[in-house]
Order: C-alpha cells, then structure tokens, then sequence
C-alpha cells in the first residue's frame, strides 16, 4: 500500500510539474508571439472600461489566460501599469484605468524616436507612447491629452482621449488597385500608413492614378484609415497631374473660383479723371521696367530725370493694387487665403485674377497706369537727399528683360544706355554702403528648367543673376526700407507711440547653430572668429563668402549660412533685419504677388489721409498667416524643382556625373551635380568596401577599418543609378 501510494503521490507530482512546464512554454510562446501586444491589450481593455473596478481574472479571461502562471503574469503586469501611473489599484487584486483629473489641449508633435503633446499654455511636452495614441494623432493635430500621475518620474505623460482639429484631413497619393482590394499609397511622413479605398469609395479611379484622398474612418486601434476619393487628379507621370499632386498635397489651389474671375471682369479699364487728378502725374517722365523674360506681371518700375547741381530724381513706381482690391471683397478673400504667388517649374499660381495681375495692374509699356510711389533724389555719391511718398500715374516707355539691360551695363550702348548706366551706377554705390553697414552678402543660386511642349525637362542649369538684377534689387530695398522708416519710426500716434505697421523681420542667428557653421567653414580653410556681435558676425561672413567665390565650396557655404539664419517673417513686432543691416524694414514693392505688401499699401493711404492706428492683435493675425502661407508656399516650389531634377535625371540613368557633397546623413550622402545642380542621394548602403558611422558634428561618414571619409563639400564622382518620382529623388552610387 505504501508503496502503491508513493507511486500515485510521484505521478500526481510529475502530473502538476508537467502542467507547470506546460503553462510556463505557453505563457513564453504568447509572449515570444505577442511581445508588447499583451500589454497593449491590457490597456486597450482599461480603456473600453474606463470607469469600471476590474480584478485580475476578467483581465486574464479576456485574453484567454487560463493557467496560474498566466494569470500571476498579468498580475506583475497591471502591477507595473500602476507603477507607471497608467492604472490605480482601488483594493487588493482590484484595478481602475487611471486618467489623470488634469487635461492638457496642444499640439501633437513627433520627434526623432517618440511622439509630444506640446500644451497650448505652454508648460512642459508631455510624452504620448504608440499605446496611448488610440485616437491615431497625427504629427500637425490639434489634442487634448489625459495626463498620468508624474509620481517620482520627471517627465510628463499621457494618453490622447480627443482629436479636436487635424491638421488635414485629405492626402494624395497613387491609387494601387489589386485583386482584392484597392488603397492610397501616400509619401507623407506624418501618416505611416496607407488609406484603405472601399471599392464603391473609389470615384472612378483606377490603378496608378494619382487622387485626393479623405480618411472617413480611422477606429482605435486599427492599423489602418479607410477612406474615400475625393478628386481624381490624373495618371501619374502626367505633368499637369504631377504639379496639381504638389499644389495638393500643400492644400493649395491650382485654378482660381469663378466668382472672384468674374468680379475681376467687371472692374472698368478706364481710370476716372477725377482719379487722376488726385495723383502725381509722370507720365511724362521716363520710366522703364525691367524683369524676367517670361514675366507677365510688371509690378514695380523706375522712372528717371536729370535735375539741377547734379542731382537726379528717380521714382520707384509699385502698382497700386490697393485701387482696385478693396478690403473685404471677394478678391480680397481670396487673395488673403493664397497671401502669395506660387512659382512652380513650369506655371505660375497668381494671388490675383488674370485680369488683374497681368492686364489692370501689370505696369505694361504704353499704357497709363495707377502706382504708390517712392521718388527719392540723389546725389552723385547715391546719398538720399530728399523723399517723397505718394500715390501716383505712370505711363512705362520701355520694357527691358534682364538680358538686355545687361548687355547695356556690359558694352555701356543701347537704347537707353544713360538712363541705365546712371540708374546702374547709383545702385552699385547703394550696394556697396550697404555691405559696409553690415548686410549679409547672400546670392542664392535658383536653377532654370528648359520644357519641350509637354513639359518635360530637357536641360537645367543655374539661372544667371547679374548686375541688371542688382539694379533693381537695390532700388527696390531703397522704397521697403525708406516707408518702413517713415511709417515705422516718424509718424507716431497723438501718444507718441508707433502706429501699428507690418514689418519684415530678420532675427539674430542661434548661437549654437552659428558655431556649428563656425566648425563647418574652418574645415574648407577660412578663418571663421566666433563673435556674438552682429555687425562681426556679418563681416566675419561676408569675408568668407567674397574668399570663396569661384570656389567649388562656394554654394556650399552659401547655403549653410542660410541654414544656420534664423527665417524671415511678417511682424507688427519690429526686431529690424538683421541679414539686411536695416533697422526699419517692410515689403511695399510687390503688392500683385504678395498680400503683406498690400495691406502695407493700405496702411501707408490709411496714415497718409491722418488716420488713427489700426488694432495690432487684428494685424499681428495678418502677418502670421502671410508668413506661413510663404513657408508653404516654399516648400511647394522646392517639390516641383525637385520632381523635374527626378524627370530630368531619369533619362540619364547609367550616366557619370562630377558633383559636390552637399549634405550628410545617418542614411548616405547627398551630391549636388556641377552642372545641372540636380541633387541625389548616394545610399549607405552602397558604401560596401567598410562600415561607416555617421558624425554629426564634423558633417561626415567615416569608415570603422579603413577610415575613409565622405565630407560636406568633398568633390566626387557619381553615377546616378535610380529615380523615385513618388519620394522625388534620385540614387546614385559612388565612381572611383
């Protein structure tokens, strides 16, 4: 019997170690399986439950934890969840999703490894992991975040309960239509994700279309959007289908309402005698404009006379859009909505109808036309002597492109040549002052394409900017800077207090960003002195950028000067203009292309005829949204450059090329080509004769075993091997 029953004792034993084992490969195999896919179901669970007191074993239960092993595990974990602040335990074995009594709203962010809440009161991020993001926040959305107890972490953390605003809610992208179902396959780095496409949700679209694309239904914790076209764009690789995806993708408008062309038709051409009466006529005087080849919309021009004791009286004439877009209308609105021109590759998106940009408004030849004008006389050494600030009717005599006022700078013969030589002459003593005040000596270089009739690219080199391009320039700096001065520092309120105006700013560079180029431009062999004055700054540069000219490296540190400025904007704030050595400085010369000059016109009218000043907060909103319209209106502009460079570069695939490092990455090196600026990327991946590391400080990769180095502005040789239309860029592996 003893023994009997020691046997049955050892096989009851080896029975409950066996289902130990058993329920401990199980727990592992769901865990080797699942990974952080068991603690998100927990949470995911609390949040369905969010005001319910939960045990243990409902938790287990529901994801089909049976055996003690599994269920001590889900222990341990809701342990560690109160821990972290993201549960609270109510009674022994107990447990309550714990959402913190504060609520934060802001805006979701996403930084290099995990994602932010920037509150909108300005208090600390709060860190928002995968799991606490059910609502699927997008980078650019407008939250409001549930905060965790902070307990003794440091850092704040939340969950996202709401979306209140998107930051959009429509992606474009190419339509892929398979078998068995259809999706939108989008480049856009704030949705890793494609767009589900019902079939019934497709509008019409067909494979490798490109579409607009609205997310109808995005549930929590479902991986994917599904969604609904809203516009059919076109097939991809069509040009016209191409720059409407750019313009799209930005939610910029690539045709112009109706309803504003048709107000624009029914403004008379005639101007009222009664208008002209008002004004200061020159139409008798000698006025001249000069511009792009391809430019239709004549904004500014330059009257000139010969005056007594060798003075000489030159007029910048702007064409006074402010006469016929009256605040509030529908042009109006619609021009404050756009707040610029849009200049892609091969079309111009106009802020203004037709008619008025290049018919009413455009100052063409011939033609008597309303301007605001600046007139300033000069002496022989370019010192203002004297202005005045109007508005006034113009009556252009000539119009010049670039090119031909150029050939008249260089061989001093032509039609006009006194007036051009003169206007050339004073413009180059302007410049050269203005450098020595400490201006910034930037010259950036913007590429031109050469289309066949379908739009297609056929060459592209840089385009030429001469000294035809400075006279203008300089003129033009001359007007922005003077009304600024004039409206900004003279003319005060009955208080003494400035009257509220629209300024162009340009803040101090970042300290850090500035020692950086520092290291960046000691590498080519120029001294560089660190210097916190703005005025050593600026010569410190300037002398570095006049060494370099010439120089491969020179577009270089052009650019990372750029980089390293801080970015010009629209304020009622006057900081001054640091890159343009000018305490007073606005945008008043191109009112047809951009809104703030516009509203500057008014303002100017507005203090010209004694009025009070205008609100600063209602005006501040003003410059704001110019700015940003700007901004994305850039980025527009760069993506049609960069999708013709792909076009241009893919018909020369096989192809070597000389080009210059013009930027490194964790990921490879990008090399801009010599000739045609087109900029590629040569993939880390490629770079097989060693391992290399990425140095961010020193701007280089170097190689672990052999330590090559691949540095910004080392010259190579490169075959361009691949071209992505979607990503907008090219692949090249190094030659050696």
């Amino acid at each position: 019997m003893k023994k009997k029953s020691t046997k049955s004792t050892t096989i009851t034993g080896r029975r409950k170690a066996t289902a130990r084992k058993s329920g401990t490969k199980r727990l592992a195999r769901n865990k080797r399986l699942s990974g952080h896919k068991i603690v998100d179901s927990i949470i995911d669970y609390f949040t369905r439950h969010p005001r319910e007191v939960v045990n243990y074993k409902a938790v287990a239960a529901s994801l089909g934890f049976t055996t003690m092993s599994e269920k001590q595990f889900v222990v341990r974990t809701l342990e560690s969840l109160v821990e972290q602040g993201m549960l609270t335990q109510v009674e022994i074995g107990r447990y309550r999703y714990q959402v913190g009594a504060e609520m934060l709203e802001g805006v979701f962010e996403s930084r290099r490894n995990y994602c932010v809440v920037v509150p909108d009161d300005e208090s600390a991020e709060v860190i928002v992991s995968d799991r606490n993001n059910p609502e699927h926040a997008l980078p650019g959305d407008r939250v409001r975040v549930a905060l965790f107890p902070l307990k003794a972490r440091r850092t704040r953390t939340g969950q996202v309960v709401e979306v209140l605003q998107r930051r959009r809610s429509t992606y474009v992208g190419r339509v892929v239509v398979t078998k068995g179902f259809a999706y939108l396959h989008t480049e856009d780095r704030a949705l890793d994700s494609r767009i589900l496409l019902p079939r019934e949700a497709l509008a019409g679209a067909k494979n490798n279309d490109k579409a607009i694309v609205r997310i109808a239904h995005w549930g929590a914790r479902e991986p994917e959007p599904t969604g609904e076209v809203v516009e059919v764009l076109g097939a991809a690789g069509d040009n016209n289908t191409e720059m409407h995806a750019i313009l799209a993708e930005y939610d910029l408008p690539y045709s112009y309402p109706e309803e504003a062309e048709e107000a624009a038709r029914q403004i008379p051409s005639e101007i009222p005698s009664e208008e002209i009466a008002k004004r200061e006529d020159f139409r008798d005087v000698f006025t001249l404009t000069i511009d792009p080849a391809d430019a239709k919309d004549f904004d500014d021009a330059l009257s000139w006379r010969k005056l007594e004791g060798g003075l000489v009286e030159v007029g910048v004439h702007i064409a006074d859009v402010s006469y016929y877009v009256t605040p509030g209308s529908v042009i109006d609105k619609e021009a404050y909505e756009r707040a610029t021109s849009i200049y892609l590759v091969d079309r111009t998106i106009p802020m203004l109808p037709e008619r008025l940009c290049n018919d009413l408004c455009s100052l063409r030849p011939n033609e008597a036309r309303l301007a605001f004008s600046c007139v300033f006389v000069l002496n022989e050494a370019a010192e203002v002597q004297s202005y005045r600030i109007g508005r006034t009717i113009i009556e252009s005599n000539r119009r010049y492109a670039y090119e031909e006022a150029q050939q008249v700078i260089d061989t001093k013969e032509g039609d006009d040549a006194e007036v051009i030589l003169s206007l050339h002459s004073l413009a180059q003593l302007l410049r050269k002052r203005r450098f020595a005040q400490g201006a910034i000596n930037f010259s950036s270089q913007e590429v031109q394409f050469v289309l066949d009739a379908e739009g297609r690219p056929v060459d592209v080199a840089a385009r030429p900017h001469g000294t035809a391009n400075e006279l203008i320039e300089e003129f033009m700096l001359l007007a922005n800077r003077t009304v600024a001065t004039e409206f900004g520092k003279k003319q005060r309120n009955s208080n003494g207090e400035a009257k509220t105006f629209i300024y162009r700013i340009h803040d101090l560079p970042d300290g850090d960003k500035l020692n950086q180029m520092g290291v960046f431009i000691r590498r080519f062999g120029y001294q560089f002195k660190n210097a916190t004055e703005a005025s050593a700054i600026s010569k410190n540069l300037n002398a570095v950028i006049e060494a370099s000219q010439d120089k491969p490296e020179a577009t270089l540190i052009q650019t990372m000067a750029v980089r390293t400025m801080a970015r010009a904007e629209y304020s009622t704030e006057n900081i001054g203009h640091y890159g343009l050595a000018f305490e007073y400085y606005t945008h008043f010369t191109s009112p047809i292309r951009r809104y703030p000059d516009l509203l500057v016109h008014r303002l100017v009218a507005r203090y010209m005829a004694g009025e009070g000043s205008v609100p600063q907060a209602e005006y501040e909103a003003y410059a704001q949204h110019c700015s940003d319209q700007e901004q994305v209106a850039a980025k527009a502009e760069r993506d049609s450059v960069r999708y013709k460079q792909v076009e241009y570069m893919s018909t020369r695939l096989g192809k070597v090329f000389d080009g210059v490092i013009s930027n490194v990455a964790e990921w490879g090196f990008y090399v801009e080509l010599t000739h045609s600026h087109c900029e590629g990327l040569v993939p880390m991946r490629l770079l097989n004769d060693d391992f290399y590391d990425y140095d961010e400080k020193n701007f280089a990769l170097v190689g672990r075993r052999y330590r090559r180095k691949f540095t910004l502005g080392d010259t190579v040789r490169v075959r361009a091997i691949h071209s992505d239309f979607e990503r907008r860029q090219i692949d090249f592996e190094l030659v050696d």
